[in-house]
Formats: C-alpha cells, structure tokens, sequence
C-alpha cells in the first residue's frame, strides 16, 4: 500500500479519489465530444480521443483497487488480478509512449507543412500508426508478464508497491532476474527512449519553424501549444525511466510508490487539460453539446 490510516494520509488519499475523479471524467468528457462533434474528426483529434481512452484505462488499472484495499483493509490481490495488473498497466505504458511520438509527428506536419497536412497525415497512416501504438504496448505487456511468471516466489508475498509492478515483484522473486532485468532495459530503450527521440527532433524542427514566423499571434499560439505538450512528455517519459531504467540495487520502495503514483494517477488528469480542454475547438464542442442537451 501507500497510505495508512493516519489524518494526513487519510487526507493524501482523498486528494487521490479526487484526482481520479477528475481524470475519469475529463478524459471521458473527451472521448465523447469527439465522437459527437464532426469538426473534431481529424487526425489530431483522433489522436487525443486515443491518447484520453488510454489514460482512462491507465487509472482505472491501479486506482479503483487501491481505494478497495484501502478501505476494506484488505490489502491482497488474486493471482489472475495481478496478472491482469501487469499486463494493463506495461501494455498502455508502452502504448502512450508510442501515441505520443505520433502526436508530435502529427504536430511538426501540422506545422511545418501545413498544406500537404491531409497528404502527409491521412486518415491511413493515421489508423495505422495508432493501431501499432497499441499493437507495440500490448506485446511489450505480454513479453514482460511470461518474464514475470516464469520466475519462482518462495519467500515474502508482501509487494512493497500499491499495484502489481514488475520491478516491485523482481525483489521477491528467488530465482535470478539478471537477464530479465537486461531485458527490461532493452525493452525500455525501444519503449521510451527511441519514441522520445523521434518526439525531441519533432519539436526542434516545429520550434526553428515557428521562430522564421512572421505572425506573432501564430509564433505565440505555436510555442504555447509546443511548451505544454513537452511538459507532459518531460513528466510522462522522465518518471518512466525513473522506475524502469535503474538497477534493482538502486531501488528505493517509497521512491518507486511517489514517482509510480505520480505518472499513473497524476498524468492522466493533466493530459486532458492540458492537451485538449484548452483547445478552442475543444471548448466550442462542449458548449454546443451543452445547447443540444
């Protein structure tokens, strides 16, 4: 767990469900208007409408049971519930990592070839680089939960983690995981590392472009979105490689629960506020789905 029963936890924790709250419905709130406003079916929406459904089951994966934990006092977890943690959790872990470097493509298309947008950025190779986004995060979810269960565990049972995280489960496991722990390194290199190059080279052509702006309105519009979006990333990607880039030996269990909670619980509500429920369109959507109710 990460909370005990004492008035500041108990207060950290109803922070926690508001959080969650928030992120629930800011990202369903996505979802929908979406799908019901037709001025927001193109690629770049399409890619947010992903990048909030992800989240959505991101939070949902670890969240719910930690508030049942918590307040039932039972803090255990089935054999198939861990299962089914690990896979969820790396899956959409490395499916947001892909959908990212996508959305940065989307963004640096956009913005440096704006009228060869629809040519460069079709609905084809849109569907298709989401698909593979999650195509990639689901076999990374496979590969590391065989990894997982294959190991043996005849000591403790005690996950010091408030979900089932791999690195947490590699301390109590008695066979070695050394080639496990290099293959979870390689892993994180495809995973993060080269979808965060791919982001990096994006924006830096994206920001030289928008500097040879001759519209100031335009140059100000750009870097505001460029800045808030390399933000997420920065928090998103730098406290994945926190957790999955370190040696075990390096580990600190309260350092793993705080930078864990932070990219699965926080992370997920500020995508959509910061993504989306700023954009213009995003606000007319709302406001004409408020007058059609």
């Amino acid at each position: 767990g990460i909370f005990s029963y004492t008035p500041t936890h108990i207060f950290l924790f109803s922070l926690v469900l508001g959080i969650f709250t928030m992120a629930l419905l800011a990202n369903t709130l996505m979802v929908l208007l979406i799908y019901l406003d037709t001025r927001l079916h193109t690629p770049m929406y399409f890619l947010l409408g992903q990048l909030s459904l992800m989240d959505l089951m991101l939070i949902c994966t670890t969240v719910p049971k930690m508030a049942h934990s918590y307040l039932s006092g039972r803090k255990s977890i089935s054999l198939a519930g861990c299962e089914a943690q690990i896979f969820l959790y790396v899956s959409l872990l490395g499916a947001e990592c892909f959908l990212l470097a996508v959305m940065a493509y989307d963004r640096y298309v956009a913005i440096c070839y704006p009228l060869q947008y629809f040519n460069l950025m079709n609905w084809k190779l849109c569907g298709l680089m989401a698909a593979s986004s999650w195509f990639l995060g689901a076999f990374d979810g496979i590969v590391e939960l065989a990894a997982t269960l294959s190991f043996s565990y005849c000591g403790s049972r005690e996950i010091a983690q408030f979900f089932c995280d791999v690195p947490a489960l590699l301390h109590l496991s008695c066979t070695d995981t050394s080639t496990f722990e290099t293959l979870i390194f390689i892993c994180c290199v495809v995973m993060l590392l080269l979808p965060l190059s791919l982001i990096i080279i994006s924006y830096t052509r994206v920001i030289i472009t928008v500097i040879r702006m001759s519209s100031g309105e335009g140059r100000h519009k750009a870097f505001t979105t460029c800045t808030s979006h390399l933000i997420v990333v920065g928090m998103y990607y730098g406290a994945a490689m926190f957790i999955y880039m370190r040696p075990t030996s390096n580990r600190s269990p309260t350092q793993d629960k705080m930078v864990s909670a932070f990219y699965t619980i926080l992370t997920p509500m500020l995508n959509p506020l910061i993504y989306s429920l700023r954009n213009k369109d995003v606000v007319k959507a709302f406001s004409k789905v408020l007058g059609k109710r």
